[in-house]
């Protein structure tokens, strides 16, 4: 094992079985299980405004120190994810990630959410309140509530989003901004896109997985490098002092709004293209969804190559399923992808130390030379990415086939 081993690896931004389109075996014991086999030291527990879900934290977790331990000492950490809608301008529609200190701190933000609407009908709730008014109150229930923009430049639902977001943390954030430590990159941007703003220099960049469900392929496919995390205190501080290590990235490309395009008339361009048809679809005459590389390039101070000195440890990767199944022409879930990816934990130990670390002769002993040829091209950054659009991930461009991933 390599420097990875003497980090600990978080995912923040997870869903419960009680959010929309997640599965609904998801249930604490799923997502601890498969987090210590993707090599994940600790986790959000998502939707922590759902009634049902927080019932059942409180049921089989214990807190400690801000964290919150399974029978068998997996550590969650509270986190939840609010949908704000309003007016101001114009409509806007802001996702906003939310990490809390305790059950107590908890009761108060949902009893302050209680007062605003309904909240047992999603794990992701809806509320017309402003960034600003929305910080401002968990800033008054407690200074040790963590808000930050989840996947910041997601069109339809991020902070710097084409379709509903503000050009500026000042603008949406207004009176707050200052409280506004760190974004949330999200699948379709890196810290080197988010690096070209100069409003951003001095924000810590998290990147979290906004998983649907406990399968490997979708939990920590995004997630954050932390020296330690010895209690909720000691994680919220490296957040807000800009001291993780790093974190683990999916090629932007592979995002499903990286590009411009139209999902239903299969077109995408990219933003230089784009704005030579005016952002209009060359399929029906429509205005095309304006992707986030494109938006990335409205916003951005600094040219494309720009390299900042506030760069963290990136790794971008792609989850270990996408890999297997595209060298074996298989399904994710299929028998044979799962048998290679059952050997390669068995000697590995977990996912991330097979993408990262394992070198190539240990690899091939235990799996085809295709499978361990391409984690390695993997690790590198030497896969070719047709971007993703409009709701539609990337593809893995191979020299002899195409094969669609996630």
């Amino acid at each position: 094992m390599g420097e990875i081993s003497k980090w600990i690896i978080g995912d923040l931004h997870i869903h419960s079985k009680y959010s929309r389109a997640t599965s609904k075996n998801l249930s604490l014991e799923e997502l601890e299980k498969w987090a210590r086999i993707k090599g994940i030291g600790f986790l959000g527990t998502g939707d922590f405004t759902h009634p049902l879900w927080l019932k059942e934290l409180k049921e089989k977790l214990k807190e400690k120190d801000g964290i919150l331990y399974s029978q068998n000492g997996f550590k969650f950490i509270l986190s939840g994810e609010i949908s704000l809608i309003y007016t101001q301008g114009r409509g806007r529609r802001i996702h906003l990630l939310m990490l809390a200190p305790s059950f107590e701190v908890v009761d108060k933000i949902n009893s302050y959410l209680d007062t605003l609407g309904r909240r047992d009908y999603d794990g992701r709730p809806i509320f017309k309140v402003s960034c600003e008014n929305f910080t401002k109150k968990m800033y008054d229930i407690s200074e040790m509530i963590e808000v930050i923009p989840a996947h910041i430049f997601t069109p339809w639902f991020g902070l710097f989003g084409s379709m509903s977001g503000f050009d500026s943390i000042q603008e949406a954030f207004g009176s707050q901004s200052d409280k506004i430590h760190a974004i949330e990159t999200g699948i379709s941007s890196d810290p080197n896109m988010n690096l070209r703003l100069k409003q951003l220099q001095n924000k810590t960049i998290v990147s979290f997985s906004d998983s649907h469900s406990f399968w490997p392929w979708r939990l920590g496919r995004e997630a954050t490098i932390f020296s330690s995390a010895n209690s909720y205190e000691d994680i919220l501080n490296q957040i807000r002092e800009n001291k993780i290590i790093g974190t683990i990235e999916t090629d932007p490309r592979y995002g499903m709004y990286h590009y411009d395009g139209h999902d239903v008339c299969k077109f995408s361009v990219s933003p230089e293209e784009s704005e030579k048809i005016k952002e209009i679809c060359s399929v029906c005459s429509k205005h095309l969804t304006v992707g986030v590389d494109h938006r990335v390039k409205n916003l951005a101070d600094f040219p494309e190559n720009y390299k900042s000195d506030k760069m963290k440890k990136v790794f971008e990767i792609l989850p270990l399923h996408e890999i297997i199944s595209t060298a074996r022409a298989s399904s994710l879930a299929s028998k044979k992808t799962w048998e290679d990816y059952d050997k390669l934990i068995d000697e590995f130990k977990t996912e991330f130390n097979v993408l990262l670390e394992v070198p190539i002769e240990k690899l091939i002993k235990v799996v085809d030379i295709k499978v361990a040829e391409l984690i390695i091209k993997n690790r590198q950054g030497k896969i070719n990415v047709r971007p993703g659009y409009d709701g539609v991930y990337g593809e893995m461009l191979l020299e002899e086939k195409q094969e669609k991933l996630f």
